[in-house]
């Protein structure tokens, strides 16, 4: 009965659906929820044996021993068949995980689906009604110690603002449709955390949050999304709303440490940790500063950027070099390896191919003006 058993599963992974996890999307499931009728990844399976059996109910196809009642609540049910039920209702604002996103992003997805049902019933969905109001643990900005603070997202004013004291002036007023939004696990080592990243005065401010529990800390993330999708629609009344979810934040393009020089040919190199987000290029000190170092706006191939491998000439070769060609200034980098290198090049001509928005030319003119206005040589820092 257990080869039969066996051999039964292994079938039915070759129906449609069934070859990726429920969950994350991840390819060749190895075990399976026998209650749900669902087959997940070794990733999912964890978080779904941590829900408790009351819950779901958790099997590897090869390992373990099915009864008959198991395999046929597998037939009866399988991956297309539990998302019509369990997915019926997410919307279009929430993002759903992929097998490499954060750990917190796949966990609270699977207990939002199967634990409290939200995309069944929609009433359930806190963050999709425009207002939100709670406390959450931000950085501070020079003592870098963390501090409770009130937070109010309000859609209908555009606003997301938080409070040193309860009953005072709001601290800061930032706009929601400026505002990007990342999980930063990572980097603040903390499982439920966010970085929050916004144009102030013309330049990039970065805040750093996070709350002890991950239900709270993904509901603050995703009614960010939606809030920003709502004012999009707003703006953008004939865009369809599959256009605009695209523009939602998922995360930057790609962070890390890089090496890269002055202005000057006889600069040598300094490592700084940089961000790629949407078109801005940002170098920091460290991985959590308030400000970078300086920005580059990444514009469109046509208007003289490009990126290649090699220094210009009169650089010191260092590490794996390649070079950012902007209209006003050559940028040399250098990574840590030629994989890396290559990493960086690849999203870095994605952002160069793609045409502008009329958002990021308005991004473009901010950073412009803020960097005129300091009577500096150039328009981005040379540091």
């Amino acid at each position: 009965m257990a080869e039969r058993n066996e051999k039964v599963l292994m079938e039915l992974l070759k129906l449609p659906g069934n070859n990726m996890c429920a969950d994350c999307g991840s390819r060749s499931p190895e075990w399976a929820s026998y209650n749900i009728g669902i087959f997940l990844c070794i990733r999912c399976a964890g978080v779904h044996r941590n829900m408790g059996v009351h819950i779901s109910k958790v099997k590897h196809l090869k390992l373990d021993r099915w009864e008959d009642s198991q395999i046929e609540r597998m037939k009866e049910v399988g991956n297309i068949t539990a998302k019509l039920k369990y997915e019926e209702r997410v919307p279009p604002c929430y993002r759903r995980p992929k097998e490499n996103d954060p750990q917190v992003l796949i966990e609270q997805w699977i207990r939002a689906k199967y634990q409290r049902e939200e995309f069944c019933y929609p009433e359930r969905q806190c963050y999709i009604s425009g207002y939100m109001v709670g406390f959450l643990m931000k950085r501070g900005k020079e003592d870098r110690h963390y501090q409770s603070r009130k937070f109010i997202l309000n859609e209908s004013e555009d606003t997301l603002k938080y409070f040193v004291r309860e009953n005072k002036e709001p601290k800061a007023i930032l706009r929601i449709s400026e505002l990007n939004v990342v999980f930063a696990p990572e980097k603040m080592d903390h499982l439920n955390s966010l970085q929050l990243t916004f144009l102030k005065d013309g330049t990039t401010r970065h805040i750093y949050l996070y709350h002890d529990d991950p239900e709270i800390i993904t509901n603050w993330y995703m009614a960010i999304r939606c809030a920003k999708l709502h004012r999009l629609q707003i703006a953008y009344p004939s865009a369809s709303e599959a256009d605009l979810v695209e523009y939602l934040p998922d995360g930057f393009a790609k962070e890390g440490w890089l090496w890269k020089t002055g202005p000057r040919p006889t600069d040598g190199f300094k490592k700084r940790w940089f961000t790629l987000d949407n078109r801005k290029l940002m170098y920091h000190d460290e991985p959590l500063d308030a400000h970078p170092k300086g920005e580059i706006f990444i514009g469109h191939a046509m208007d003289g950027y490009s990126v290649r491998i090699g220094v210009s000439v009169g650089v010191k070769d260092q590490g794996s070099p390649f070079t950012l060609h902007t209209p006003d200034r050559i940028f040399n980098l250098s990574a840590s390896n030629d994989i890396e290198r290559d990493e960086w090049i690849q999203v870095l001509e994605k952002v160069i191919e793609k045409p502008l928005t009329p958002q990021d030319s308005s991004i473009s003119a901010r950073l412009v003006r803020k960097r005129t206005n300091t009577n500096s040589i150039n328009i981005f820092s040379p540091r």
